[in-house]
């Protein structure tokens, strides 16, 4: 373990072995930070925060801080943040509040880009990307491998399904399908996410029919129950065909992202 003299560490705080915490640094009491994990110059991770093991946080990062939220009274609620995730320079992930579940949760092997900001009661899967000064308001759900570009701002409440693109400067104010590319402010379907989904590998097979799929639920004019049934009808499915559909299925607070004509 390597602590800089100058570094504030709350004596109750639980730190692992090899874990770095740089200069002027302050760590509060009921953090706990694992193995291989390297906090940098100035950063704060305060509240009831479990961080996993080989994390970079990067400077003047604030971790685990109480949320935006006026419902807030102070009470024990939590940020859990995995493996191997890369918080680059003021970064702000907030706890989570009461009335949404009480916790912050962040999977392992993502990206926050500097200025990025999570609020409270995100959860946030494995292998996504937020690039700079990207805002999630509070209670946003995103699934693995979707990538927001930067200064993209997402409404409360708002599903992003995985391996989706949003194009920078864009506002998303619904649910965004698993597989897709929107951009615009509000934001609009452009198709599936091609570039990405060769970039994870995905067989020719599957893309084209995401490609058909996506037409026939967006671009025909059918009735989603319709579209569906004309899918089962024509296309040979997958996995993912299956999944887009189930996300589509799933009861929404928010409304489901549309094509852009």
């Amino acid at each position: 373990m390597e602590i800089h003299p100058t570094a504030v560490v709350s004596p109750q705080a639980e730190l692992a072995d090899g874990v770095t915490i740089r200069p002027y640094s302050v760590i509060g009491p009921h953090v706990k930070i694992g193995s291989g994990t390297v906090v940098g110059p100035h950063a704060i991770i305060d509240g009831w925060t479990t961080i996993g093991a080989r994390n970079q946080i990067f400077p003047f990062s604030t971790i685990g801080y109480p949320p935006q939220d006026v419902s807030y009274a102070g009470e024990e609620t939590r940020l859990v943040l995995g493996d191997d995730n890369v918080i680059r320079e003021n970064v702000t992930i907030s706890r989570g509040t009461v009335r949404g579940g009480g916790v912050t949760s962040i999977g392992s092997q993502n990206l926050f880009m500097a200025y990025s900001h999570v609020a409270h009661d995100c959860r946030i899967g494995n292998q996504v990307i937020l690039a700079n000064a990207t805002t999630l308001a509070g209670h946003v759900q995103i699934d693995d491998c979707a990538i927001l570009g930067g200064m993209v701002a997402i409404h409360q409440f708002v599903r992003i399904g995985r391996h989706s693109f949003i194009g920078g400067m864009s506002g998303l104010r619904m649910d965004m399908p698993p597989f897709m590319l929107a951009f615009g402010a509000p934001a609009k379907l452009y198709g599936p996410n091609l570039v990405g989904l060769k970039r994870h590998n995905f067989s020719a097979e599957a893309i084209q029919l995401l490609k058909k799929s996506y037409r026939i639920i967006f671009r025909s004019g059918l009735a989603f129950k319709d579209a569906v049934e004309k899918i089962h009808q024509e296309l040979q499915m997958n996995q993912e065909v299956e999944h887009l559909i189930e996300f589509m299925q799933h009861r929404s607070k928010r409304g489901i992202t549309r094509d852009s004509i």
